[in-house]
């Protein structure tokens, strides 16, 4: 017996095999070229007719407005999503401790490189540009009144008074408070990533009118100073590229020598197309699983790869760390309102603590270096604005040296813990074991170094 098929229902929608979606394109790159167009057009605008140039100034400030708005939800997010990152890597005991321990001194270093190039260079001495700050008067700045007036009204009156200090010491009260909660702040901690997630989303949209803050800004400052000011910006970007260099190949050269016996240059020629992917981006992020799969081809094994790679896209930011600290000195400079070696100092702890999570998202850096001046000098803040024509072409070299800072580190806590198989190394960048770009995978790959004893420990 025969049976007729039955014809499909139309009200019944048929099952289809899921594609996967197309890939989302990156607009990002035409926002780079945006800003460079603005900033020539800025220029030429400046240059050509000076005093509607002038006028121009409000498009910068206005922009900076935007940027400060940003400060406080910012900072409180990457605080407080530091310390539960601290958290976790506290549980794995040596290797963790080992990696927090190294973040934290080669920060500071980079922090203190700035300050010393930036105080021997003064970029933006001889600016004398009027930002329109003032300095309040009749408050009482003495120690007491300084340490009472971190303490806010009230916990949630810290993130909308637009004083940063307070906002840090709420976060850091958050920070410390869930990580004593344990498990059952772990919730609290989601929804703290997703409220970041939404604050950087934000400051994305705020980043596509950084154009036309450029364009007011180099065109104000141009008419108002003409060569001076293309002089000041140009020598704060040689300046911080030099600097970047100096610390790259000298300092984590010769300190991954001494602990190794690696070549820096081997491993960066190892890292070449991850190092032009972060070049195209701007981000170090773009490059993270990469960087997880070719630090374990290398020889490093997986739990430390796994701890010391993601630990220091947060806390191992040696490239932001210099351009928040020179970027600091050529705004106050620029302004004529220099800082004093107590202010740079007081500038420097705070910038250790705030500078934690602003990397990978465009625009960050921008917000916590408002965020360390709003702290201490709120008069330097305006001057922020001189900063957004050029702070793209400095994100690369940030980018660069971020990416490099993290991959030294991993290969000296691998050292360090006795996780780290230095034969596997020299056949890999000797090109006897080369990394197969066919099959890499950000978490598994066939190319894995064999279980170690830190893999036998319980989670």
């Amino acid at each position: 017996m025969t049976t007729t098929p039955i014809p499909p229902d139309p009200a019944v929608p048929t099952q289809r095999t899921a594609e996967p979606p197309p890939p989302r394109r990156d607009y990002t790159r035409y926002l780079y070229l945006a800003v460079i167009v603005a900033v020539l057009l800025g220029i030429l605008v400046g240059f050509l007719f000076p005093d509607f140039g002038k006028e121009l100034k409000p498009l910068g400030d206005g922009f900076v407005n935007l940027i400060k708005m940003m400060i406080s939800p910012i900072i409180f997010c990457t605080i407080v999503l530091g310390i539960g990152s601290v958290r976790q890597a506290a549980k794995v005991g040596k290797v963790g401790g080992l990696a927090l321990g190294y973040f934290l001194i080669m920060s500071t270093v980079a922090l203190l490189i700035g300050l010393v190039v930036g105080n021997i260079l003064h970029p933006g001495s001889g600016l004398d540009i009027d930002a329109g700050g003032t300095v309040p008067k009749g408050e009482d700045t003495g120690t007491a009144a300084f340490l009472l007036g971190i303490i806010p009204t009230t916990i949630f009156s810290a993130l909308t008074s637009g004083k940063v200090l307070q906002t840090l010491f709420v976060a850091l009260l958050t920070g410390f408070a869930l990580q004593a909660m344990g498990r059952t702040g772990e919730p609290v901690l989601r929804g703290i990533a997703h409220l970041q997630r939404l604050v950087f989303r934000i400051l994305a949209m705020i980043m596509w009118v950084a154009p036309i803050g450029a364009f007011g800004a180099i065109a104000a400052v141009v008419g108002a100073t003409g060569w001076k000011a293309l002089a000041g910006l140009a020598q704060i970007m040689i300046g911080f590229y030099i600097t970047c260099a100096i610390f790259v190949f000298v300092i984590l050269g010769l300190l991954l020598k001494l602990v190794t016996g690696l070549n820096l240059f081997s491993v960066l020629r190892y890292l070449a197309r991850e190092f032009l992917l972060i070049l195209s981006t701007s981000s170090s992020e773009s490059a993270l699983p990469r960087l997880i799969a070719k630090m374990e081809h290398l020889g490093v094994s997986r739990p430390v790869v796994g701890i010391v790679v993601p630990t220091g896209y947060s806390f191992n930011l040696d490239g932001t760390a210099i351009y928040l600290t020179m970027a600091s000195l050529f705004v106050a400079d620029a302004l004529g309102k220099p800082l004093s070696i107590s202010e740079q100092i007081s500038l420097l702890l705070f910038m250790i603590i705030a500078s934690k999570g602003a990397a990978g998202v465009t625009g960050a850096g921008l917000a916590t270096l408002a965020g360390g001046l709003q702290s201490h000098r709120p008069e330097l803040v305006e001057g922020v604005s001189l900063i957004v024509g050029i702070d793209r072409f400095m994100s690369e070299a940030r980018a660069l040296t971020n990416f490099a800072g993290n991959s030294v580190a991993t290969l000296l806590v691998g050292t360090w813990s006795g996780e780290f198989d230095k034969q596997r190394a020299l056949a890999v960048l000797h090109g006897d074991d080369p990394f197969d770009e066919t099959t890499m995978l950000d978490d598994e790959h066939d190319a894995a170094p064999p279980p170690t004893s830190l893999e036998k420990q319980p989670a």
